[in-house]
């Protein structure tokens, strides 16, 4: 009667043990860092030994940002499922992996911007996973998602556009181009504060932003300036419409806050008028 029980302790124990394993071995967390390291990795390995053949490289790492999210979420995404979260992850690594092109070809570089790089995709990891738990249950770390979300939109948009005006192409490709990247980066920046499952819910507002954001553009490549300053003052606006654009839906467009981004509006239209060469 003894060997029973002990064969049913010993199963038990088994169960145990995997389920421990399974936490530790195989949590979110872990799933991330892994995902980092082997991104970052393969984006020195692209950018520093391959140099300019490594760009479509690029664009696989930028897949596989995706990828990796999906497999560290997929638990969480069988009854949440929202393509949106799967924006900002993909341009994220597309717009460092094409701004490397236009750093300094050193070491220490290098290693500055995949730690930048690292730093940012594991905090960007964390802000989607909140995301996706925040649309079944509220927490109180979906306000420093957000911000956080935020910032990384803005310099991944930054640095896209600087790639975008460095090409000096014909206007209409170069507004074809910001208008790819725009509207879905539009659409997530809105989508992190309605948390809308259908894409096309808030449609007239990206599709409106994202227009007016083309319009400048447009005023930018006519313009004498360098693509870095044109690429900032675009960002610039980005953020200021994105900006009240999230105020709006959280229903907290204040006088103070139009203020505020209407003083970044200035300052950003000064700087522009600073940096252009004219004549």
């Amino acid at each position: 009667m003894a060997i029973p029980k002990r064969t049913g302790n010993t199963r038990g124990q088994r169960k145990r043990i995997k389920s421990f394993l399974a936490r530790v071995l195989f949590s979110k967390r872990q799933k991330f860092i892994l995902s980092v390291v082997i991104l970052s990795f393969g984006l020195f390995i692209a950018e520093y030994l391959l140099g300019k053949s490594g760009l479509s490289i690029v664009f696989v790492l930028s897949l596989l940002t995706t990828f990796f999210l999906y497999f560290s979420l997929r638990e969480d995404l069988k009854d949440n499922f929202s393509p949106q979260i799967f924006i900002l992850p993909f341009f994220y690594s597309l717009s460092v992996g094409l701004f490397y092109l236009l750093v300094p070809a050193r070491f220490i570089t290098r290693i500055g911007m995949t730690t930048l790089y690292a730093l940012g995709l594991y905090s960007l990891y964390l802000c989607q996973n909140i995301f996706t738990v925040s649309s079944i249950r509220t927490i109180q770390l979906l306000s420093g998602a957000r911000t956080v979300s935020l910032v990384l939109t803005v310099l991944s948009y930054f640095f896209i556009s600087n790639v975008v005006f460095s090409f000096h192409i014909n206007v209409f490709i170069t507004l074809l181009l910001i208008f790819i990247y725009t509207f879905p980066l539009v659409l997530q920046s809105i989508w992190i504060h309605t948390m809308e499952k259908n894409p096309f819910a808030q449609i007239f507002w990206v599709l409106s932003l994202s227009i007016c954001l083309v319009e400048v553009s447009l005023f930018l490549w006519l313009q004498p300036s360098s693509p870095t300053v044109a690429a900032l003052f675009l960002t610039a606006i980005f953020y200021i419409l994105v900006g009240l654009t999230q105020a709006w839906f959280e229903k907290r467009l204040f006088r103070s806050v139009i203020l505020e981004y209407f003083w970044v509006s200035v300052i950003s239209f000064l700087f522009l008028i600073l940096f252009t060469t004219f004549g």
